[in-house]
């Protein structure tokens, strides 16, 4: 995936099952934040600030219980995130 093709508001996808490395208040660690192909909404993509060549993207994804109702937001590398084609124009 080409981050810098992402801007905040595109539709996003979990590539795969995302769970909390400890750093998700909230949330158990390992337990599951976003299951995989499960929607989200891009907030911001960035750095981290120690190695600007490591993207991360901020997404909120749409909960369980209601749809369209969004979860905090969740740091995810490039890599456990995908688009469909179809919204990708």
């Amino acid at each position: 995936m080409l981050i810098d093709t992402l801007a905040p508001g595109d539709i996003i996808y979990a590539a795969k099952n995302i769970t909390n490395d400890g750093s998700m208040p909230g949330y158990e660690e390992e337990g599951l934040i976003a299951q995989e192909n499960q929607r989200g909404v891009i907030i911001n993509t960035g750095h981290l600030e120690d190695q600007p060549d490591k993207s991360l993207v901020l997404v909120r994804f749409e909960t369980e219980n209601k749809p369209g109702e969004l979860g905090p937001p969740v740091a995810c590398w490039p890599e456990e995130l995908h688009i469909l084609i179809d919204e990708a124009h």
